[in-house]
Protein backbone atom coordinates (compact mmCIF):
# COMPACT_ATOMS: atom_id res chain seq x y z
CA UNK A 1 0.00 0.00 0.00
CA UNK A 2 1.15 3.52 -0.74
CA UNK A 3 0.17 6.14 1.82
CA UNK A 4 -0.61 9.43 0.13
CA UNK A 5 0.13 12.08 2.76
CA UNK A 6 -1.53 15.40 2.01
CA UNK A 7 -2.61 18.59 3.73
CA UNK A 8 -6.34 19.33 3.42
CA UNK A 9 -5.52 22.20 1.03
CA UNK A 10 -3.48 19.94 -1.27
CA UNK A 11 -5.75 17.09 -2.37
CA UNK A 12 -5.59 17.69 -6.12
CA UNK A 13 -4.61 14.66 -8.21
CA UNK A 14 -5.62 12.12 -5.52
CA UNK A 15 -8.25 9.65 -6.71
CA UNK A 16 -11.57 10.38 -5.00
CA UNK A 17 -12.41 6.74 -4.35
CA UNK A 18 -9.39 5.65 -2.27
CA UNK A 19 -10.05 5.29 1.46
CA UNK A 20 -8.97 8.18 3.65
CA UNK A 21 -8.17 8.92 7.26
CA UNK A 22 -8.02 12.39 8.84
CA UNK A 23 -5.06 12.68 11.19
CA UNK A 24 -4.88 14.34 14.62
CA UNK A 25 -7.65 16.90 14.50
CA UNK A 26 -7.63 17.54 10.76
CA UNK A 27 -11.16 18.07 9.42
CA UNK A 28 -12.51 15.19 7.27
CA UNK A 29 -12.10 15.94 3.55
CA UNK A 30 -15.31 16.83 1.73
CA UNK A 31 -16.56 15.11 -1.40
CA UNK A 32 -14.44 11.99 -1.15
CA UNK A 33 -15.18 8.28 -0.90
CA UNK A 34 -15.30 6.06 2.15
CA UNK A 35 -13.25 6.51 5.28
CA UNK A 36 -10.64 3.93 6.12
CA UNK A 37 -12.61 1.08 7.67
CA UNK A 38 -12.27 0.51 11.42
CA UNK A 39 -9.97 3.51 11.85
CA UNK A 40 -10.68 4.10 15.59
CA UNK A 41 -9.74 0.50 16.42
CA UNK A 42 -6.60 0.66 14.28
CA UNK A 43 -5.40 3.85 15.98
CA UNK A 44 -6.04 2.42 19.44
CA UNK A 45 -4.23 -0.76 18.47
CA UNK A 46 -1.25 1.36 17.41
CA UNK A 47 -1.40 3.29 20.69
CA UNK A 48 -1.23 0.00 22.59
CA UNK A 49 1.81 -1.00 20.53
CA UNK A 50 3.88 2.15 21.19
CA UNK A 51 3.84 1.88 24.98
CA UNK A 52 7.40 0.64 25.41
CA UNK A 53 8.68 3.05 22.76
CA UNK A 54 7.15 6.01 24.61
CA UNK A 55 8.55 4.76 27.91
CA UNK A 56 12.04 4.62 26.42
CA UNK A 57 11.70 8.01 24.75
CA UNK A 58 10.28 9.56 27.93
CA UNK A 59 13.16 8.28 30.02
CA UNK A 60 15.68 9.76 27.56
CA UNK A 61 13.84 13.09 27.35
CA UNK A 62 13.59 13.27 31.13
CA UNK A 63 17.37 13.56 31.45
CA UNK A 64 17.31 17.24 30.42
CA UNK A 65 16.97 19.70 33.35
CA UNK A 66 13.83 21.51 32.16
CA UNK A 67 12.05 18.17 31.57
CA UNK A 68 11.19 18.05 35.27
CA UNK A 69 8.37 20.49 34.47
CA UNK A 70 7.03 18.67 31.37
CA UNK A 71 4.35 16.03 30.80
CA UNK A 72 5.58 14.41 27.57
CA UNK A 73 8.68 12.86 29.23
CA UNK A 74 6.48 11.30 31.94
CA UNK A 75 4.33 9.55 29.28
CA UNK A 76 1.23 11.20 30.72
CA UNK A 77 -1.57 10.12 28.38
CA UNK A 78 -3.89 12.87 29.60
CA UNK A 79 -1.26 15.62 29.76
CA UNK A 80 0.53 15.03 26.45
CA UNK A 81 -0.42 13.69 23.02
CA UNK A 82 3.15 12.63 22.17
CA UNK A 83 2.03 9.02 22.53
CA UNK A 84 -0.75 9.58 20.01
CA UNK A 85 1.80 11.00 17.59
CA UNK A 86 3.82 7.81 18.01
CA UNK A 87 0.63 5.84 17.36
CA UNK A 88 -0.03 7.74 14.12
CA UNK A 89 3.53 6.87 13.10
CA UNK A 90 2.96 3.18 13.83
CA UNK A 91 -0.34 3.23 11.95
CA UNK A 92 1.23 4.95 8.92
CA UNK A 93 4.03 2.37 8.89
CA UNK A 94 1.50 -0.48 9.07
CA UNK A 95 -0.62 0.99 6.27
CA UNK A 96 2.47 1.45 4.13
CA UNK A 97 3.13 -2.30 4.31
CA UNK A 98 -0.42 -3.29 3.26
CA UNK A 99 -1.95 -3.71 -0.17
CA UNK A 100 -3.73 -0.82 -1.87
CA UNK A 101 -3.59 2.94 -1.38
CA UNK A 102 -4.84 5.14 1.42
CA UNK A 103 -5.00 8.91 1.85
CA UNK A 104 -3.80 10.43 5.12
CA UNK A 105 -5.00 14.01 5.46
CA UNK A 106 -2.83 15.86 7.96
CA UNK A 107 -2.72 19.59 8.70
CA UNK A 108 -0.36 19.27 11.65
CA UNK A 109 2.95 20.73 10.37
CA UNK A 110 5.23 18.76 12.72
CA UNK A 111 3.55 15.39 12.33
CA UNK A 112 3.33 15.90 8.56
CA UNK A 113 7.09 16.46 8.28
CA UNK A 114 7.77 13.49 10.52
CA UNK A 115 5.53 11.14 8.53
CA UNK A 116 6.88 12.40 5.20
CA UNK A 117 10.21 10.78 6.03
CA UNK A 118 8.77 7.33 6.75
CA UNK A 119 9.01 4.44 4.25
CA UNK A 120 5.94 3.85 2.11
CA UNK A 121 4.85 7.50 2.31
CA UNK A 122 4.37 9.77 -0.70
CA UNK A 123 4.03 13.29 0.67
CA UNK A 124 2.69 16.48 -0.87
CA UNK A 125 3.34 20.04 0.23
CA UNK A 126 3.85 20.32 3.99
CA UNK A 127 1.63 22.75 5.92
CA UNK A 128 3.27 26.00 7.03
CA UNK A 129 5.13 25.66 10.32
CA UNK A 130 6.02 29.17 11.43
CA UNK A 131 2.47 30.49 12.10
CA UNK A 132 1.89 27.64 14.54
CA UNK A 133 5.24 28.12 16.25
CA UNK A 134 4.76 31.86 16.69
CA UNK A 135 1.16 31.43 17.82
CA UNK A 136 2.05 28.90 20.52
CA UNK A 137 5.05 30.97 21.66
CA UNK A 138 2.95 34.11 22.10
CA UNK A 139 0.12 32.25 23.83
CA UNK A 140 2.60 30.58 26.15
CA UNK A 141 4.28 33.81 27.25
CA UNK A 142 0.89 35.43 27.81
CA UNK A 143 -0.44 32.44 29.75
CA UNK A 144 2.62 32.23 31.97
CA UNK A 145 2.60 35.97 32.56
CA UNK A 146 -1.04 35.86 33.65
CA UNK A 147 -0.26 32.89 35.89
CA UNK A 148 2.63 34.72 37.57
CA UNK A 149 0.41 37.73 38.34
CA UNK A 150 -2.33 35.45 39.69
CA UNK A 151 0.14 33.50 41.82
CA UNK A 152 1.60 36.67 43.29
CA UNK A 153 -1.83 37.76 44.49
CA UNK A 154 -2.62 34.32 45.88
CA UNK A 155 0.75 34.11 47.60
CA UNK A 156 0.25 37.44 49.37
CA UNK A 157 -3.41 36.89 50.29
CA UNK A 158 -2.72 33.46 51.81
CA UNK A 159 0.52 34.43 53.53
CA UNK A 160 -1.00 33.78 56.94
CA UNK A 161 -1.50 30.10 56.08
CA UNK A 162 2.14 29.40 56.86
CA UNK A 163 1.43 29.86 60.56
CA UNK A 164 -1.33 27.23 60.42
CA UNK A 165 0.93 24.42 59.24
CA UNK A 166 2.16 22.35 62.19
CA UNK A 167 5.71 21.11 62.49
CA UNK A 168 6.40 17.36 62.26
CA UNK A 169 2.79 16.34 61.50
CA UNK A 170 1.92 13.56 59.02
CA UNK A 171 0.48 15.40 56.05
CA UNK A 172 -1.88 14.76 53.15
CA UNK A 173 -1.11 16.91 50.09
CA UNK A 174 -4.30 17.09 48.05
CA UNK A 175 -5.78 18.90 45.06
CA UNK A 176 -8.57 21.43 45.61
CA UNK A 177 -11.28 19.06 44.39
CA UNK A 178 -14.81 20.56 44.15
CA UNK A 179 -16.19 17.72 46.30
CA UNK A 180 -13.79 18.27 49.22
CA UNK A 181 -15.15 20.03 52.30
CA UNK A 182 -13.94 22.41 54.98
CA UNK A 183 -14.88 19.94 57.73
CA UNK A 184 -11.97 17.69 56.69
CA UNK A 185 -13.78 15.33 54.34
CA UNK A 186 -11.62 14.97 51.25
CA UNK A 187 -12.51 13.84 47.73
CA UNK A 188 -9.35 11.69 47.60
CA UNK A 189 -8.97 10.46 51.19
CA UNK A 190 -12.60 10.49 52.33
CA UNK A 191 -13.01 10.74 56.11
CA UNK A 192 -9.43 9.65 56.86
CA UNK A 193 -8.72 12.87 58.78
CA UNK A 194 -11.52 12.03 61.20
CA UNK A 195 -10.53 8.39 61.53
CA UNK A 196 -6.84 9.12 62.13
CA UNK A 197 -6.35 12.08 64.42
CA UNK A 198 -3.31 14.29 63.97
CA UNK A 199 -3.28 14.40 60.18
CA UNK A 200 -2.53 17.68 58.47
CA UNK A 201 -4.06 18.56 55.07
CA UNK A 202 -2.15 20.81 52.68
CA UNK A 203 -3.66 22.08 49.42
CA UNK A 204 -1.78 21.75 46.14
CA UNK A 205 -1.13 25.00 44.30
CA UNK A 206 -3.71 24.08 41.66
CA UNK A 207 -6.23 25.15 44.32
CA UNK A 208 -7.09 28.79 43.70
CA UNK A 209 -7.10 31.32 46.51
CA UNK A 210 -10.87 31.50 47.01
CA UNK A 211 -11.22 27.75 47.14
CA UNK A 212 -8.25 27.47 49.49
CA UNK A 213 -9.82 29.99 51.88
CA UNK A 214 -13.10 28.04 51.82
CA UNK A 215 -11.46 24.68 52.55
CA UNK A 216 -9.29 26.14 55.29
CA UNK A 217 -12.16 27.91 57.04
CA UNK A 218 -12.75 24.99 59.38
CA UNK A 219 -9.11 24.78 60.38
CA UNK A 220 -8.73 21.42 58.60
CA UNK A 221 -6.55 22.58 55.68
CA UNK A 222 -4.03 25.19 54.58
CA UNK A 223 -2.45 26.15 51.26
CA UNK A 224 0.99 25.51 49.81
CA UNK A 225 0.87 28.83 47.93
CA UNK A 226 2.38 31.04 50.66
CA UNK A 227 5.47 28.86 50.89
CA UNK A 228 6.67 30.11 47.53
CA UNK A 229 9.05 33.07 47.31
CA UNK A 230 7.50 36.00 45.37
CA UNK A 231 10.86 36.72 43.73
CA UNK A 232 10.74 33.30 42.07
CA UNK A 233 7.65 34.37 40.13
CA UNK A 234 9.85 36.52 37.88
CA UNK A 235 11.19 33.38 36.20
CA UNK A 236 7.79 31.83 35.47
CA UNK A 237 6.96 33.69 32.21
CA UNK A 238 10.14 32.17 30.73
CA UNK A 239 9.66 28.68 32.17
CA UNK A 240 9.14 25.98 29.57
CA UNK A 241 10.53 22.62 28.57
CA UNK A 242 13.56 22.89 26.27
CA UNK A 243 14.62 19.50 24.85
CA UNK A 244 18.31 18.99 24.16
CA UNK A 245 19.71 19.49 20.66
CA UNK A 246 20.19 15.73 20.32
CA UNK A 247 16.58 15.01 21.30
CA UNK A 248 15.27 17.59 18.84
CA UNK A 249 17.45 16.28 16.00
CA UNK A 250 16.94 12.52 16.39
CA UNK A 251 14.64 10.26 14.34
CA UNK A 252 11.70 11.44 16.42
CA UNK A 253 12.92 15.03 16.44
CA UNK A 254 9.86 16.53 14.75
CA UNK A 255 7.58 14.92 17.33
CA UNK A 256 9.78 16.02 20.24
CA UNK A 257 9.85 19.59 18.94
CA UNK A 258 6.09 19.49 18.48
CA UNK A 259 5.55 18.30 22.05
CA UNK A 260 7.81 21.04 23.40
CA UNK A 261 6.11 23.76 21.36
CA UNK A 262 2.63 22.62 22.41
CA UNK A 263 3.59 22.45 26.09
CA UNK A 264 5.31 25.80 25.68
CA UNK A 265 2.02 27.26 24.48
CA UNK A 266 0.54 26.71 27.93
CA UNK A 267 1.39 27.62 31.52
CA UNK A 268 1.63 24.04 32.82
CA UNK A 269 5.43 24.04 33.17
CA UNK A 270 5.35 27.28 35.13
CA UNK A 271 2.60 25.96 37.40
CA UNK A 272 4.63 22.80 38.04
CA UNK A 273 7.76 24.81 38.80
CA UNK A 274 5.84 26.91 41.34
CA UNK A 275 4.40 23.80 43.00
CA UNK A 276 7.86 22.23 43.26
CA UNK A 277 9.28 25.37 44.84
CA UNK A 278 6.44 25.69 47.33
CA UNK A 279 6.54 22.05 48.42
CA UNK A 280 10.32 22.09 48.81
CA UNK A 281 10.20 25.16 51.06
CA UNK A 282 7.45 23.60 53.18
CA UNK A 283 9.26 20.27 53.52
CA UNK A 284 12.46 21.97 54.65
CA UNK A 285 10.68 24.23 57.14
CA UNK A 286 8.17 21.84 58.73
CA UNK A 287 9.83 18.42 58.30
CA UNK A 288 6.72 16.18 58.42
CA UNK A 289 7.57 12.57 59.31
CA UNK A 290 5.51 11.32 56.35
CA UNK A 291 3.67 12.88 53.44
CA UNK A 292 0.94 11.17 51.37
CA UNK A 293 -0.83 12.35 48.23
CA UNK A 294 -3.00 11.11 45.31
CA UNK A 295 -0.22 9.46 43.32
CA UNK A 296 -0.09 9.53 39.52
CA UNK A 297 3.69 9.86 38.97
CA UNK A 298 3.47 13.39 37.58
CA UNK A 299 6.50 15.74 37.50
CA UNK A 300 5.75 17.55 40.76
CA UNK A 301 5.35 14.19 42.52
CA UNK A 302 8.72 12.92 41.34
CA UNK A 303 10.29 16.13 42.64
CA UNK A 304 8.48 15.75 45.96
CA UNK A 305 9.85 12.22 46.37
CA UNK A 306 13.42 13.32 45.66
CA UNK A 307 13.27 16.24 48.10
CA UNK A 308 11.61 14.19 50.83
CA UNK A 309 14.15 11.40 50.49
CA UNK A 310 17.03 13.84 50.85
CA UNK A 311 15.43 15.13 54.05
CA UNK A 312 14.64 11.68 55.48
CA UNK A 313 10.86 12.14 55.11
CA UNK A 314 8.79 9.05 54.31
CA UNK A 315 6.54 9.18 51.23
CA UNK A 316 3.23 7.38 50.62
CA UNK A 317 1.56 7.61 47.23
CA UNK A 318 -2.13 6.71 47.12
CA UNK A 319 -3.17 5.09 43.86
CA UNK A 320 -6.56 6.75 44.16
CA UNK A 321 -7.69 6.63 40.56
CA UNK A 322 -8.02 3.85 38.03
CA UNK A 323 -4.96 2.99 35.95
CA UNK A 324 -5.78 0.77 33.02
CA UNK A 325 -3.53 -0.15 30.13
CA UNK A 326 -3.24 3.38 28.74
CA UNK A 327 -2.13 5.23 31.88
CA UNK A 328 1.52 4.88 30.91
CA UNK A 329 2.75 7.60 33.27
CA UNK A 330 2.13 5.39 36.29
CA UNK A 331 4.93 3.01 35.42
CA UNK A 332 8.47 3.70 36.66
CA UNK A 333 9.73 2.87 33.15
CA UNK A 334 9.89 6.54 32.12
CA UNK A 335 11.51 7.77 35.35
CA UNK A 336 15.10 8.88 34.60
CA UNK A 337 16.08 7.63 38.06
CA UNK A 338 13.91 4.52 37.88
CA UNK A 339 12.52 3.28 41.18
CA UNK A 340 14.19 6.16 43.03
CA UNK A 341 11.49 8.44 41.63
CA UNK A 342 8.70 6.41 43.25
CA UNK A 343 7.28 6.88 46.75
CA UNK A 344 8.53 4.60 49.54
CA UNK A 345 5.20 2.79 49.33
CA UNK A 346 2.24 2.99 46.93
CA UNK A 347 -1.07 2.22 48.61
CA UNK A 348 -3.49 0.86 46.00
CA UNK A 349 -7.26 1.06 45.98
CA UNK A 350 -7.65 -2.62 45.14
CA UNK A 351 -5.95 -5.90 44.20
CA UNK A 352 -6.43 -5.51 40.44
CA UNK A 353 -4.54 -2.26 40.31
CA UNK A 354 -1.82 -3.55 42.62
CA UNK A 355 -1.25 -6.37 40.12
CA UNK A 356 -1.14 -3.82 37.29
CA UNK A 357 1.57 -1.75 38.98
CA UNK A 358 3.59 -4.83 39.84
CA UNK A 359 3.41 -5.98 36.20
CA UNK A 360 4.65 -2.52 35.17
CA UNK A 361 7.76 -2.80 37.31
CA UNK A 362 6.87 -1.59 40.82
CA UNK A 363 8.40 -4.05 43.34
CA UNK A 364 5.85 -6.03 45.34
CA UNK A 365 7.39 -4.95 48.65
CA UNK A 366 6.63 -1.32 47.81
CA UNK A 367 2.92 -1.96 47.22
CA UNK A 368 0.02 -2.31 49.64
CA UNK A 369 -3.78 -2.35 49.35
CA UNK A 370 -5.49 0.33 51.43
CA UNK A 371 -8.90 0.37 49.76
CA UNK A 372 -10.99 2.75 47.70
CA UNK A 373 -12.44 5.92 49.20
CA UNK A 374 -14.08 7.17 46.02
CA UNK A 375 -16.23 4.46 44.38
CA UNK A 376 -19.45 3.63 46.22
CA UNK A 377 -21.48 0.45 45.76
CA UNK A 378 -23.89 0.70 42.86
CA UNK A 379 -27.51 -0.47 43.14
CA UNK A 380 -29.00 0.12 39.69
CA UNK A 381 -31.62 -2.08 38.02
CA UNK A 382 -30.96 -3.21 34.47
CA UNK A 383 -34.14 -2.46 32.53
CA UNK A 384 -34.17 -2.75 28.74
CA UNK A 385 -36.96 -0.14 28.60
CA UNK A 386 -34.95 2.43 30.54
CA UNK A 387 -32.71 5.01 28.86
CA UNK A 388 -29.00 4.64 28.14
CA UNK A 389 -26.80 6.73 30.43
CA UNK A 390 -24.23 8.74 28.41
CA UNK A 391 -21.22 9.96 30.41
CA UNK A 392 -19.46 12.67 28.44
CA UNK A 393 -15.69 13.06 28.54
CA UNK A 394 -13.35 15.72 29.90
CA UNK A 395 -12.17 15.93 26.27
CA UNK A 396 -14.76 18.14 24.60
CA UNK A 397 -13.92 16.84 21.12
CA UNK A 398 -14.65 13.28 22.24
CA UNK A 399 -17.88 14.51 23.85
CA UNK A 400 -18.89 16.14 20.56
CA UNK A 401 -18.33 12.87 18.72
CA UNK A 402 -20.33 10.94 21.31
CA UNK A 403 -23.22 13.39 21.03
CA UNK A 404 -23.20 13.17 17.24
CA UNK A 405 -23.34 9.37 17.48
CA UNK A 406 -26.29 9.24 19.88
CA UNK A 407 -28.14 12.03 18.09
CA UNK A 408 -27.91 10.02 14.86
CA UNK A 409 -29.91 7.28 16.61
CA UNK A 410 -32.92 9.55 17.10
CA UNK A 411 -35.01 7.68 14.49
CA UNK A 412 -34.62 4.44 16.50
CA UNK A 413 -36.55 6.07 19.40
CA UNK A 414 -33.94 4.79 21.82
CA UNK A 415 -33.76 7.11 24.82
CA UNK A 416 -30.58 8.63 26.24
CA UNK A 417 -29.85 10.64 29.37
CA UNK A 418 -26.66 12.66 29.08
CA UNK A 419 -24.42 13.69 31.97
CA UNK A 420 -21.61 16.07 31.11
CA UNK A 421 -18.30 16.21 32.93
CA UNK A 422 -18.47 18.37 36.10
CA UNK A 423 -15.38 20.34 35.09
CA UNK A 424 -16.19 20.60 31.36
CA UNK A 425 -19.86 21.55 30.75
CA UNK A 426 -21.19 20.61 27.33
CA UNK A 427 -24.13 22.42 25.78
CA UNK A 428 -26.59 20.56 23.55
CA UNK A 429 -30.20 20.82 22.47
CA UNK A 430 -32.50 18.33 24.16
CA UNK A 431 -35.00 16.30 22.16
CA UNK A 432 -37.75 13.81 22.94
CA UNK A 433 -35.19 10.98 23.12
CA UNK A 434 -32.14 12.93 24.25
CA UNK A 435 -32.30 14.46 27.73
CA UNK A 436 -29.79 16.09 30.05
CA UNK A 437 -29.34 14.75 33.56
CA UNK A 438 -27.52 16.29 36.50
CA UNK A 439 -27.60 13.04 38.48
CA UNK A 440 -24.44 10.95 38.64
CA UNK A 441 -24.63 7.29 37.72
CA UNK A 442 -25.39 5.87 41.22
CA UNK A 443 -28.41 8.18 41.53
CA UNK A 444 -30.26 6.44 38.69
CA UNK A 445 -32.60 3.65 39.71
CA UNK A 446 -32.82 1.86 36.34
CA UNK A 447 -30.87 2.01 33.08
CA UNK A 448 -30.61 -0.12 29.94
CA UNK A 449 -26.88 0.55 29.57
CA UNK A 450 -24.03 3.01 29.90
CA UNK A 451 -22.01 4.67 27.13
CA UNK A 452 -18.75 6.33 28.19
CA UNK A 453 -15.36 7.09 26.72
CA UNK A 454 -12.94 8.17 29.46
CA UNK A 455 -13.11 8.27 33.25
CA UNK A 456 -14.32 5.95 35.99
CA UNK A 457 -17.98 5.70 34.96
CA UNK A 458 -17.30 2.61 32.86
CA UNK A 459 -15.92 0.72 35.84
CA UNK A 460 -18.81 1.87 38.02
CA UNK A 461 -21.27 0.61 35.40
CA UNK A 462 -19.59 -2.78 35.07
CA UNK A 463 -19.53 -3.21 38.85
CA UNK A 464 -23.26 -2.41 38.84
CA UNK A 465 -23.90 -5.17 36.28
CA UNK A 466 -25.01 -2.89 33.45
CA UNK A 467 -24.26 -3.34 29.74
CA UNK A 468 -21.33 -0.98 29.28
CA UNK A 469 -19.94 0.47 26.04
CA UNK A 470 -16.60 2.25 25.65
CA UNK A 471 -16.72 4.79 22.83
CA UNK A 472 -13.72 4.95 20.49
CA UNK A 473 -13.51 8.39 18.85
CA UNK A 474 -12.14 9.27 15.44
CA UNK A 475 -8.59 10.62 15.42
CA UNK A 476 -8.12 10.51 19.19
CA UNK A 477 -7.51 7.96 21.93
CA UNK A 478 -10.07 7.29 24.63
CA UNK A 479 -7.81 6.38 27.54
CA UNK A 480 -8.80 2.91 28.78
CA UNK A 481 -8.67 2.80 32.58
CA UNK A 482 -10.09 -0.68 33.15
CA UNK A 483 -7.85 -3.26 34.85
CA UNK A 484 -6.77 -6.48 33.18
CA UNK A 485 -9.63 -8.95 32.96
CA UNK A 486 -12.32 -6.23 33.00
CA UNK A 487 -13.63 -4.94 29.68
CA UNK A 488 -16.47 -2.88 28.30
CA UNK A 489 -17.79 -3.42 24.77
CA UNK A 490 -15.79 -1.15 22.41
CA UNK A 491 -17.92 0.82 19.97
CA UNK A 492 -17.55 3.70 17.55
CA UNK A 493 -20.12 5.90 15.84
CA UNK A 494 -20.78 3.30 13.16
CA UNK A 495 -21.13 0.26 15.43
CA UNK A 496 -23.05 1.86 18.32
CA UNK A 497 -26.57 1.11 17.06
CA UNK A 498 -25.96 -2.61 16.60
CA UNK A 499 -24.13 -2.88 19.92
CA UNK A 500 -27.05 -1.32 21.79
CA UNK A 501 -29.52 -3.58 20.01
CA UNK A 502 -27.65 -6.71 21.11
CA UNK A 503 -26.67 -5.49 24.58
CA UNK A 504 -26.27 -8.03 27.36
CA UNK A 505 -25.31 -7.47 31.01
CA UNK A 506 -21.69 -8.37 31.81
CA UNK A 507 -20.74 -11.37 33.87
CA UNK A 508 -20.94 -10.83 37.60
CA UNK A 509 -17.73 -9.24 38.81
CA UNK A 510 -15.87 -9.79 42.06
CA UNK A 511 -15.92 -6.21 43.30
CA UNK A 512 -13.45 -6.96 46.07
CA UNK A 513 -10.99 -8.29 43.51
CA UNK A 514 -11.01 -4.90 41.79
CA UNK A 515 -11.71 -2.32 44.51
CA UNK A 516 -11.09 -3.18 48.15
CA UNK A 517 -12.82 -1.78 51.22
CA UNK A 518 -10.83 0.83 53.13
CA UNK A 519 -8.35 -0.86 55.47
CA UNK A 520 -7.71 1.59 58.28
CA UNK A 521 -4.91 -0.57 59.69
CA UNK A 522 -2.90 -0.07 56.48
CA UNK A 523 -3.32 3.68 56.61
CA UNK A 524 -2.46 3.83 60.30
CA UNK A 525 0.69 1.77 59.68
CA UNK A 526 2.05 4.03 56.96
CA UNK A 527 0.83 7.43 58.15
CA UNK A 528 0.90 7.29 61.92
CA UNK A 529 3.97 5.08 62.39
CA UNK A 530 6.21 7.35 60.36
CA UNK A 531 5.66 5.60 57.05
CA UNK A 532 8.65 3.35 57.65
CA UNK A 533 7.25 0.20 56.04
CA UNK A 534 8.30 -0.95 53.55
CA UNK A 535 11.79 0.50 53.44
CA UNK A 536 13.61 1.46 50.24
Amino acid sequence: MTVQLRASSDLGGIAADIPWIAVTGTAPPAGRGAKLADAPRLLEQAFDAIRDEWWGLGKALGATPSAEWAHAPTCASYGSDLGIMLAWTRLADDLGKSAGDVLMVCDDPWLFRHLAGRPGIEAGQAPALWPKRIGHALRGIAARGRLAVHLLGTNLVLRGHRRRVPTAAPTLVVYGHPASRADGWDAYFGDLMDRLSGLNRLLHTDCRGGRARHLSAGGRASSLHPWGEPAHLLALPFTRWRPSANDAAGPLGWLVRRAAVLEGGRAAAAATRWQIGCQEAWLKARRPPVVAWPWENHPWERALVRTARRLGIATVGYQHTVIGRHMYNQSPASNPDGLAGLPDVIVCNGPAYRRQLEAWGVPADRLAVGGAFRLANQDIVHDVQAPVFVALSSDTDISAQMMAAVRALGPTKRRFVVKDHPMYPFEFAETETLRRTTRVLPRHRALSGVLYSTGTVGLEALLAGLPTFRFRPEGRIAIDILPDGVAAVPVDAESLEEALATARPPQTMDRGGVMAAVDLAVWRRYLMAGGNEPSC
